[in-house]
């Protein structure tokens, strides 16, 4: 019978799917942590430990591997234990992973916190947490301490505890997180600020885009080349003049980055996209995805009619199912309407991005198409590109 944990009940519904929650890296740190303070303090080992989450949630968790070590005389030096992690519903890489605590008595007052193997370590400014520090986040960081505070009360210890976090499959699953990108080394970050994973969370994703930009702005990066995902980043590698040393991804959510690069005091941003994504920016669309908005065989017809197309050439488009089928129907025409279609979609973009960042920062996009190529560039990319190459 499986153990309750908690979070019986928890769900959220996204695209009328009804998804489990789950519990944080910082959750799994923290609950083993206090299961192991209290087998170090007490010599019973726990099969469990509940935890209050920021959210306040209690959580009921399994330890799993508790490992004691004694000393010679038969006292306990260390304890050891893993609480898994549940994502719930969530597309989450940490998913299923232990997360370890190994304590053990210190001289030094309080409770101290490190990461061990599988943990990462952070080698740019910018982050949560400071250059050489372990990428255990502030919250969590709190947690864990008020977790092994509880039982050192309970117990009456007034001693010093050290507390070290690990994951055994830390360094293979941090390939698939941001870490890398982050200058984040050596494996993954304990983190979470409620406690809970929320499955499909955009402002999770939201969350990581800002510190990515928060963390390239600190290291020097004024200017910026953002791009929504792989196709961008891969044109944009093959642009021979362009300077990427300050590039990041920011998947559909246009507006709310670049709304968080005007409060951040980003000084210009160069844009890399497919057209598939860029046509939505054409009608003032600041999220791409399509459970925000489609419209882009509409935008693509709109923009021929005012590049002079006719009637017949704009149903065409009209019925067609992706914005490379709607190349191919303008290319065939003519190919200056092809020509003239491009620059008044770059026309819109220009307007809506600039209109978007109220004239506080400059803003420029290049957008390609799979079959055709560079389709064309807004006003200041050239500028933009200059810019970046000064910046190194």
């Amino acid at each position: 019978m499986e153990q309750n944990n908690g979070l019986e009940g928890q769900f959220v519904y996204f695209n009328h799917k009804k998804l489990k929650i789950g519990y944080t890296t910082g959750s799994c740190a923290a609950a083993a942590a206090k299961a192991a303070v209290r087998t170090l303090l007490t010599g019973i080992e726990q099969e469990e430990a509940a935890i209050r989450t920021p959210k306040g949630i209690e959580l009921h968790l399994v330890t799993e591997d508790m490992q004691i070590c004694h000393t010679a005389d038969g006292s306990i030096e260390s304890v050891s234990c893993a609480i898994r992690k549940d994502g719930g519903d969530d597309i989450d890489a940490t998913h299923g992973a232990l997360i370890y605590a190994s304590v053990r008595k210190a001289d030094t007052a309080g409770v101290t916190i490190d990461g061990g193997f599988g943990v990462g370590r952070v080698t740019r400014v910018g982050l949560d947490q400071p250059v050489g520090n372990a990428a255990i986040n502030h919250v969590p960081r709190e947690m864990i301490t008020e977790a092994v505070e509880e039982i050192c009360r309970e117990q009456g210890y007034s001693g010093g505890i050290s507390v070290e976090i690990s994951v055994p499959k830390g360094e293979e699953i941090a390939q698939k997180t941001f870490n890398p990108r982050l200058g984040i080394v050596g494996g993954i970050s304990i983190l979470g600020t409620s406690g809970i994973v929320m499955p499909m969370s955009e402002k999770a994703l939201v969350d990581t885009i800002r510190v990515e930009m928060r963390m390239h702005h600190e290291n020097g990066g004024e200017y910026l080349v953002l791009t929504p995902g792989n196709y961008g980043e891969r044109f944009a590698s093959e642009m021979p003049d362009l300077v990427r040393t300050y590039e990041m991804k920011y998947s559909n959510f246009v507006g709310e980055t670049l709304d968080m690069a005007v409060d951040m005091g980003i000084k210009g941003i160069l844009i890399v996209s497919h057209i598939g994504k860029s046509i939505k920016l054409s009608g003032g669309i600041m999220n791409t995805h399509s459970h925000e908005a489609d419209c882009r065989a509409e935008l693509m017809g709109a923009a021929a009619a005012r590049a002079g197309a006719d009637g017949d050439l704009i149903r065409q488009i009209l019925e067609t199912n992706t914005t490379e089928d709607a190349l191919d129907i303008l290319h065939e025409a003519a190919p200056e309407l092809f020509e003239r279609t491009m620059q008044e979609i770059l026309k819109k973009i220009e307007y809506y991005l600039d209109a978007r960042c109220a004239g506080k920062m400059q803003i420029g996009a290049v957008i390609f198409s799979n079959t055709y190529g560079k389709l064309g560039e807004t006003g200041q990319v050239q500028e933009l590109i200059c810019k970046l190459k000064m910046q190194g």
